[in-house]
């Protein structure tokens, strides 16, 4: 085996503390936390109580000159992931930059020409490519067994009347930055094709700040398929998290099982042809269709195999599932659906709860 990447973590907050070093503690043949770095002396001092080996720093600047160091992992406020990851990466350093990668396309855009330049790599940390119900309905529907799947919802809903810094558009809150990644993300996978059309609304229902809280996208593709995403902090009562429907069947899915409903493929259909004569006292020709209908569970999996993945990624150099185009993508469709409105963010913008 080859050696642990060392890692130097940016930000020791709910990702990089409460996600990161959590997920790691069980991958010490490929990772070494060798730094940490955070602004807040309470956050340092409970890092270096837990890695009492690794050096601490209160600048990203400093972590980042630290030739100790071989990836940068950007876990700070979502304003400044380009920056901090434009930084290590002309410093030579890989980076795994959190989601969103930054704060709009034309950011993305430009990390990404950073990159091509580096010697090091630029990974996004959109971890719910590893979701095992996302990948297990993908399974499905290549399967065919649902039929030519036309349309799919997606959707992330709860009621919360939220009150910390991702509910401010100045600090660059806002559902669509927060679940929006992750489920946009989706979206453009289940696509399966370049976008054609895009519609979006966003609002605030709940939060306590300024962003939106609220939000749905629908996004068609050229291959003509639909996917409706929604994500709410507004919404009192749930919804299936995944709504497939193909011409052959449909599915329905949250937590971790899957309902199914399809036409059993083992059963030739009898041809029907539309009659333009005056119809008897039923609705069409009754008929009775060979439905299969079931229950299963979702595939394990585990999300934190983005880090396995990473490793082999680095190491092995085998592909990561998620490319850098994907993550710049992503960014495409939350500007487009951000541009105009009120929960725009625009550099300087004061923070306002």
């Amino acid at each position: 085996m080859s050696k642990p990447i060392s890692l130097g973590i940016a930000g020791l907050g709910r990702a990089g503390w409460g996600m990161q070093c959590q997920e790691l503690a069980s991958r010490q043949d490929y990772f070494t936390i060798v730094a940490g770095c955070d602004t807040a002396r309470d956050r340092r001092e409970r890092f270096a109580s837990k890695y009492p080996a690794a050096r601490v720093y209160s600048k990203i600047e400093d972590m980042i000159a630290d030739p100790n160091v071989e990836l940068v992992s950007v876990a700070t406020r979502s304003p400044d992931h380009f920056a901090h990851a434009s930084m290590a990466l002309k410093a030579g350093k890989h980076v795994l930059v959190e989601k969103p990668m930054c704060i709009d396309y034309e950011q993305a855009r430009k990390l990404q020409t950073i990159a091509a330049r580096s010697k090091g790599r630029l990974f996004v940390r959109h971890n719910r490519r590893w979701e095992p119900g996302f990948n297990h309905i993908r399974e499905i529907i290549a399967s065919g067994i649902l039929g030519n799947v036309f349309q799919i919802s997606l959707a992330r809903v709860g009621y919360a009347r939220r009150d910390d810094w991702q509910t401010i558009v100045g600090c660059g809150g806002g559902q669509l930055l927060n679940w929006g990644p992750h489920i946009v993300d989706h979206a453009l996978q289940f696509l399966e094709s370049p976008v054609k059309s895009m519609w979006s609304e966003l609002r605030r229902v709940a939060c306590a700040g300024d962003a939106e809280d609220h939000l749905r996208i629908i996004l068609t593709g050229q291959n003509g398929r639909t996917v409706d995403l929604e994500i709410s902090g507004g919404c009192a009562i749930g919804k299936p998290e995944y709504f497939v429907l193909g011409t052959r069947g449909a599915l329905t899915s949250s937590g971790n099982s899957i309902t199914m409903r399809y036409l059993d493929p083992k059963v030739r259909l009898l041809r029907r042809k539309a009659n333009p004569r005056n119809p008897g006292d039923t609705f069409g020709t009754p008929e009775t269709l060979p439905w299969i209908e079931t229950t299963i569970p979702v595939k394990p999996g585990d999300m934190s195999e983005i880090w396995d993945d990473l490793y082999r990624a680095l190491r092995l150099g085998k592909e990561f599932r998620v490319s850098l185009q994907d993550a710049v993508n992503v960014m495409k469709v939350i500007s487009a659906a951000k541009k105009g409105t009120p929960f725009e963010y625009k550099s300087g913008r004061p923070a306002r709860g």
